[in-house]
Formats: structure tokens, C-alpha cells, sequence
């Protein structure tokens, strides 16, 4: 026994000797920094972090990127299915960050610890253009009120009801299905409760669909750092503040809404001006990358025009520069170094829409061809065989590029873009660019001396005689 004592007394002494020599485990913010990467989870939402045509895109995800750069880190950004699955990634260490355009609530505060409001958001109450506009909360408490269950909307309306607005009552719409905007279009609910970010993205999906009022309480949106890392959460709390006075917060909250990229048809006399003044510094350029790439010169120049104006100093919200609108990352993979420099842009432009266009399938006939290659250029090709997939699941032809863009709007609506691999997208976008790409393409060929023949639309060769539409396949590589 006195053995088993004795022995018993040396293990507890050695245990305590390794724990006083065991060290302490690191702060966050140097645990971050001794991997080399921010691990940072969110959602596959339009204002948070989605795939672009050249680039990731996001509030969210140019947030976290501003912030590793920041920390001289690498980030590792990834999306899961909802809220409560960033909150268990989060309560297990897998993430650093929780970033998706997030509110505080009870369920937040056993996975992390809610930094401070970097933006406070209007929540819009839309209505049908047809419909009475709405201009009071108490307005409200008769009407069929639509709001999304569980929602940070549905939160501010309880808070309304028990403050000033008794009678108070709505529609929960279930986390999974459409949106309630989609239901004031529809004319199931003749009101809904509408984040200003989201309704930005929406309002392209319904234009029907108009802005009555927004309501007293705007909603806080933050990051939630993992349990235990005050010094992490410092560290964002000072990001959040020096982004918020050096004016770089309401640049990047501008540039990533659903308005950055207005629709707007230019006037056929500024586009005839350009022509002549513009067009001939590049068009022996736009001609000679055509004759390489095997593409028309004149479907060159349209895109050129479409993305700068013909104007090499063009810069856009994203970063995207030059006469063919390059980005960084599109400008290295085609080999060049100097996207302001219109003969590179414009020789790397084409390239990049040749490889676009071989991606195509060679049975799809012209024009489509053409026009789903334009469209890919545009939103990238693995949204756009997103979109031919859901074609062909309801019912039309994949290979059709009218088919295909009556249905691309569907990826920016929550019940397609969950089902699609590469999730959502601005799926409205492409199709305005197919069409002012088309627009500016005839006015070229109706320029005098130029022969406004079909093969304009299409590369130099004849094309291929219409074949039977095959089925699009989800693994098909994406952009």
C-alpha cells in the first residue's frame, strides 16, 4: 500500500512538473499568424461571398481578404449551409471568423463573441407596383405582411409589435424557401420586410417589386470571433475602425451591392462618336487578335466598347482595368504584365474568349455558340453550365442560348443557386451583357464599308450544322 502511495505521490509530481513546463497556448491573432492563414466561414449569398466571372466576389469576402492582408496571412474562406452550421465550425475551433453579413442573436453567443457593428442596414417594407404603397409601420398591422422565420426582420418586427405596433402581424416564409420578396411578385403577400443589401440583388430579379418605406430600426451586421480569443477580437474591432475612418468601409459597402453595375443603354450618336474618334487608334489591333484567335474583329471590338469604352485608363469597382476590362488574376494566366497597355489588353481579351469559346461543345450551332461563349465571358463558364443545367431540368434547350437566358436570372434566386454547384451568381448580368454586346455588334456591322453579314456574330469559320441537344452534365469543369 505504501508503495502504491509513494508511486501514486511521483505521478502527480510529474504531472504537475510537465504542466508548470507546458506553455500557455498561444493568442488568436499569433496562432493565426504562426499557420500563415485566417480561416474565415460564411454563406453563399450575394452580399456575403459568391463565385464572379474572373474573381471571388462579396462584401464578405473582400472584408476577410483586406483583413488577412492585414495580418500578412493567407485567407481561407469557405462557405457551409446555413447559420447554425457557421456557429458549430465556429464553437469547434474549425474558423476563426463567422463573416455573412450576421446579427447578433441568443444562438450566437455559445459559438463566439459578436464584434462590434462594422455597418447598420435599412429594412425596406416593398410593395407591388400594382399595389397600394405602404407608408407607416402601423400601415402595416392589416396588411399580409411577408417575413423570412427566424430571420434579424422577423426579430425587428416582434420588437415593433411589443413597442408601437400591437396589431401587429405577419407571414413567416420557412428559411429554405423563396424569398419573400418573391412573394409580393408573386401576389401572395401583399408586403414584405426586406434587407437594403439583399433588395439591391433582388430588385434586377423583380422589378415589379418597389421600395414603400424603410422601417425605424436598422439592422447591425458584425463578425462573431471564436470563444476565447480577446485579442482576435481586438484585432477586428481595430480593422473595423481604422476601414471605417480611412473611408475604405463605405467604399467597399458601395462597390459590392446589387447597383454597382447598372443597366443603362448608351446613345447610338456617343457610341457613333467613339467610332470615330476612338475605334480606329485599336482597330487594327482588334483585327490582328481576331485573325489569331479565329473570332470576328467586329465581336472584339463590342466587347471592348461594352467594358471600357474603348478607353485603356477604364478601371472598374472590382479592379477589372484596361480596354477589355482584365482582371490581375485573368491578365497572368493570358501572359501579360501591362493591362493599360490596349494592345496587350486587347490580344489577351481575345485569347481568353477563344479558351471560353472552346469550352463551348462544338455540336451547338451559331449563333448560340457565340452568344453562351459572350454570356460565360461574362459570369464565367461554370455558372454558365449552371444555368444550361437548370434549363434543361425545366424542360428547354440547353444548347438555345434563348433558353439559357431566360433562365440565367434564376441563379441569383435562393431556391436555384442552392441547388447549383457553383452557387449563386448575378445571373441577370450576363444577359444585359449578351445584349448590349449584340446591340453594339450591329451598329459596327451597319458602319459604311462594313458588311453586316451573319458570320459577323461568329468566329471565321462557317458553323457546324445544328445537332441533336445532348444532356449537360453538373461535372462539367467549371470557371
Amino acid at each position: 500500500m505504501r508503495t502504491a502511495t509513494v508511486a501514486s505521490v511521483a505521478a502527480v509530481a510529474v504531472l504537475a512538473a510537465l504542466a508548470g513546463c507546458a506553455k500557455p497556448a498561444p493568442p488568436a491573432v499569433d496562432a493565426i499568424a504562426a499557420r500563415g492563414q485566417l480561416r474565415v466561414v460564411t454563406l453563399n449569398l450575394p452580399t456575403c461571398y459568391y463565385l464572379g466571372a474572373q474573381r471571388t466576389e462579396g462584401l464578405e469576402f473582400e472584408l476577410a481578404s483586406a483583413y488577412a492582408a492585414r495580418l500578412r496571412v493567407n485567407l481561407v474562406m469557405y462557405s457551409v449551409a446555413n447559420e447554425r452550421a457557421m456557429q458549430a465550425e465556429l464553437a469547434a475551433g474549425h474558423a476563426d471568423i463567422a463573416a455573412a453579413s450576421l446579427s447578433n442573436a441568443p444562438e450566437w453567443s455559445r459559438a463566439g463573441d459578436a464584434a462590434r457593428p462594422y455597418a447598420r442596414i435599412p429594412q425596406l417594407v416593398v410593395y407591388q407596383r400594382n399595389g397600394v404603397r405602404p407608408r407607416d409601420t402601423l400601415q402595416l398591422e392589416s396588411a399580409r405582411l411577408a417575413v423570412r422565420a427566424g430571420s434579424p426582420q422577423e426579430r425587428i418586427l416582434q420588437r415593433l409589435k411589443s413597442t408601437m405596433a400591437p396589431a401587429l402581424q405577419w407571414e413567416e416564409t420557412a428559411p429554405s424557401s423563396a424569398d419573400p420578396v418573391e412573394d409580393v411578385d408573386a401576389g401572395e403577400a401583399q408586403y414584405a420586410i426586406s434587407d437594403a443589401r439583399e433588395f439591391s440583388f433582388a430588385h434586377h430579379l423583380y422589378p415589379n417589386v418597389l421600395i414603400g418605406f424603410a422601417l425605424p430600426e436598422e439592422r447591425p451586421v458584425q463578425w462573431f470571433v471564436r470563444r476565447g480569443a480577446p485579442q482576435l477580437l481586438a484585432s477586428v474591432n481595430a480593422f473595423f475602425r481604422d476601414l471605417t475612418a480611412s473611408g475604405r468601409l463605405a467604399q467597399l459597402l458601395q462597390q459590392s451591392s446589387g447597383d454597382t453595375r447598372p443597366f443603362e443603354y448608351e446613345e447610338s450618336r456617343v457610341f457613333q462618336a467613339h467610332v470615330g474618334e476612338r475605334l480606329p487608334r485599336y482597330r487594327s489591333w482588334f483585327e490582328q487578335a481576331a485573325a489569331q484567335s479565329g473570332l470576328d474583329w467586329r465581336l472584339l471590338a463590342a466587347i471592348g466598347y461594352q467594358e471600357s469604352k474603348w478607353d485603356p485608363r477604364a478601371v472598374s469597382g472590382d479592379g477589372a482595368l484596361g480596354v477589355m476590362m482584365l482582371t490581375a488574376d485573368t491578365a497572368q494566366a493570358m501572359g501579360i504584365r501591362d493591362r493599360a497597355n490596349p494592345e496587350q489588353s486587347i490580344f489577351a481579351g481575345a485569347r481568353y474568349l477563344a479558351q471560353v469559346r472552346e469550352m463551348i461543345p462544338e455540336r451547338i450551332a451559331e449563333p448560340d455558340r457565340t452568344w453562351l461563349t459572350v454570356a460565360a465571358y461574362n459570369v464565367g463558364f461554370g455558372h454558365l453550365e449552371d444555368a444550361r443545367i437548370v434549363t434543361q431540368a425545366l424542360g428547354k434547350n440547353p444548347d438555345s442560348w434563348t433558353d439559357v437566358r431566360e433562365r440565367l436570372p434564376l441563379l441569383a434566386q435562393e431556391r436555384w443557386y442552392t441547388r447549383a454547384k457553383r452557387g449563386y451568381a448575378r445571373g441577370w448580368e450576363p444577359v444585359q451583357f449578351v445584349d448590349r454586346i449584340q446591340r453594339f455588334l450591329r451598329l459596327l456591322e451597319w458602319q459604311p464599308g462594313e458588311s453586316g453579314s451573319a458570320q459577323a456574330a461568329g468566329p471565321a469559320a462557317s458553323p457546324a450544322p445544328a445537332a441533336p441537344t445532348a444532356p449537360v452534365h453538373a461535372a462539367t469543369p467549371g470557371a
